[in-house]
């Protein structure tokens, strides 16, 4: 950076406009992006999920990778204990018989899904399919922007771990009471981003959002207490939209 501005201030010193130049100098200088923690990869190596998904990944035998936040862990489970209904009988109802490994951690942010990657779990048995949804948490800290690029750092992380597997990135759930909520116009903007990402080959956005919301923008198949965590509706919609797709790219 040094070295450009030093190159920026030659060429303003020599130029026929060098009086123009020297009036707005600063808005031609080269400034230190801002630090975005979404991409800076954040984790523990002695996290117990993160050491056994180090074994599933280098021991386990799946097809379908999950990967996400509390909303994908609860895949896992009829209920995690604290109110939030799980998707498991949903996706056992779509996905019967498909192996697949759950890398879903409650709480999980970009920056921790990238760190697990980079640290074990992108290593060892390679998946034919990765469903990737992850987003929310970085809400409260981060903008619109700098949640996607977190978000494409992930996929290209992914990319270069399983170079051979089609990558469904889902675009983050909405949520809040309604389309005014901030944290839901932040998921929405890093949802516009990150569709660009789709390659239509390696990389696929797949937007079911419309399914989760009614006229008026209010949730459909979501807890009325926190607005974010689906229920057993929302558990259906989402299984029913994406097992096709995820089962056509194992067979």
């Amino acid at each position: 950076m040094a070295r450009m501005n030093g190159d920026l201030k030659q060429f303003i010193a020599t130029s026929p406009d060098k009086e123009l130049l020297q009036k707005w100098e600063s808005l031609i200088s080269v400034q230190m992006p801002r630090d975005n923690p979404c991409i800076r990869p954040t984790g523990s190596p002695q996290n117990p999920r993160h050491l056994s998904f180090m074994t599933i990944a280098t021991n386990g035998d799946f097809d379908i990778m999950f990967l996400g936040d509390s909303i994908t862990d609860l895949i896992n489970v009829d209920d995690d204990g604290n109110g939030n209904p799980g998707g498991k009988a949903a996706f056992n109802k779509y996905f019967n018989g498909v192996k697949i490994a759950n890398f879903g951690i409650s709480g999980d942010t970009t920056q921790g899904v990238l760190w697990r990657l980079q640290n074990g779990e992108g290593k060892g048995h390679k998946p034919k399919a990765v469903m990737l949804m992850i987003g929310t948490n970085n809400t409260g800290g981060a903008s619109g922007a700098e949640i996607a690029e977190g978000i494409g750092a992930i996929v290209l992380e992914l990319r270069n771990d399983f170079p051979d597997a089609k990558i469904m990135l889902v675009a983050i759930f909405p949520r809040g009471t309604g389309p005014n909520d901030s944290n839901r116009r932040k998921c929405n903007e890093a949802n516009k981003i990150i569709a660009k990402l789709h390659d239509g080959k390696h990389v696929f956005f797949t937007d079911i959002n419309a399914k989760f919301l009614d006229d008026k923008g209010g949730l459909i198949g979501f807890r009325t207490s926190d607005h974010l965590h689906p229920v057993e509706e929302g558990f259906e919609i989402w299984a029913s939209s994406v097992a096709p797709t995820l089962k056509s790219w194992i067979n």
